[in-house]
């Protein structure tokens, strides 16, 4: 059994791109590793619903890839059942070029980024999209009420692979959000010194 992300990539213009570079012994533990990967497990879950975005991969009739980052509150992209995700599809810039590739291919890559804690997760699946007109559960189960932006759509993914990336190389970041919980301490330990001055003024 292969991890299924191997099946997917490893064409033979990957195995010879590997031979040439001396990885093919390495990678070849992919294509006989146990677990497929091809399930959301509880650990990728909390990764998925944790993110405040991640950058999708499409492409066109001509082959053209096509990448463009999605955002949204934390939580907006949600696991569905094990095999699912989908997000609720803003409005943007009205240029339509993921949607359109979806339409033409349903193919398409996912990679969610932890810029602090240099994790990155990768996904393959194949979109498909909900209008509120046609499946309106679906899109009452992606919608967040609290955030303030035109939902033109749903995107819901079938996943067929999920695979953890190498941390090499991935330059630590850090959100708004992130900054003040990391920072607060300061502030509580300035203001403290800030009473303890007043008070020996006194």
């Amino acid at each position: 059994m292969a991890r299924r992300f191997a099946e997917i990539t490893f064409t033979d213009a990957v195995r010879n791109a590997q031979r040439r570079y001396g990885s093919r012994e390495f990678n070849e533990q992919f294509e006989v590793a146990k677990d497929p990967r091809d399930t959301i497990t509880p650990h990728e879950q909390a990764f998925i619903e944790a993110r405040d975005g991640f950058y999708q991969a499409t492409s066109n009739e001509d082959g053209w890839p096509y990448v463009q980052f999605r955002g949204g509150p934390v939580g907006f992209l949600r696991v569905l059942d094990e095999r699912t995700i989908g997000y609720a599809d803003y409005r943007g810039n009205i240029q339509y070029i993921s949607v359109g590739n979806m339409i033409a291919n349903e193919r398409v890559a996912l990679i969610l980024m932890d810029y602090a804690n240099q994790a990155r997760l990768k996904i393959w699946g194949r979109a498909g999209i909900a209008h509120a007109a046609d499946n309106p559960d679906m899109m009452e189960r992606l919608a967040v009420p609290e955030y303030r932006a035109r939902v033109e759509r749903g995107i819901i993914v079938t996943v067929e692979a999920l695979e953890w990336n190498c941390p090499q190389h991935i330059t630590p970041r850090f959100t708004e959000a992130e900054v003040k919980v990391a920072i607060q301490p300061l502030h509580d330990r300035i203001a403290d010194l800030e009473m303890q001055l007043q008070e020996s003024r006194q």
